[in-house]
């Protein structure tokens, strides 16, 4: 209602607020000063208060920008890259999860690998005890990664932009001289809908 107020008659006094809204001064001031610093409302002294333009919206993309890929991360599942197609499988079931990242002898990042891609080659009537996951495997550097650092909105653009289901999410660490990707976490499309889920509850 003080958005609405201050919209159609702005610029616009408290007093002038209160009088519409027919309470106190000291009663709406808690409220002007939520909507000033979220940034809704301007007070210009000795003027009155103005709409400043951002609407739910905008508060609601403020919110997912803010919020960091360190603070919505789920544990990932990892896989050896010469473990067996069928040892995938069995994984991917077991832990009930839809993407392994594959990883070297020394714990760094070397692919990815999908329930679709296990899926394809189940289908081909392969020996999938016999084929490991690096054949099939999404390869570095074409994987699509995210890190610590990122916000959980560049994680879910990533993931619709990329047609994928999950994330690497990455760190960089020295190998032997060499920079290589260690896996810290994963962001799934159900990270991100239990995200979108929280804020609705806010």
């Amino acid at each position: 209602m003080i958005v609405e107020i201050v919209k159609n008659n702005e610029p616009i006094t408290s007093e002038e607020i209160a009088a519409k809204l027919n309470i106190t001064r000291a009663a709406l001031r808690p409220d002007l000063s939520i909507l000033t610093m979220a940034g809704i409302l301007e007070a210009r002294p000795r003027v009155g208060y103005f709409y400043a333009g951002k609407n739910q919206k905008g508060l609601i993309s403020e919110k997912i920008k803010s919020i960091k890929v360190s603070d919505i991360k789920a544990v990932p599942v990892v896989i050896r890259e010469e473990a067996s197609v069928y040892d995938a499988i069995v994984t991917l079931f077991l832990e009930d999860v839809g993407t392994l990242f594959v990883v070297q002898e020394d714990g760094s990042l070397c692919g990815v690998i999908s329930r679709k891609d296990l899926l394809k080659i189940a289908i081909g009537n392969a020996d999938i005890k016999q084929i490991p996951v690096s054949v099939v495997m999404t390869r570095m550097p074409n994987l699509v990664t995210v890190t610590l650092d990122e916000s959980a909105y560049d994680a879910a653009r990533k993931i619709v932009e990329h047609q994928v289901d999950a994330l690497p999410v990455i760190k960089l660490k020295e190998v032997d001289g060499k920079q290589k990707y260690e896996v810290v976490g994963k962001v799934t499309k159900t990270t991100i809908t239990k995200l979108f889920v929280e804020i609705g509850k806010d």
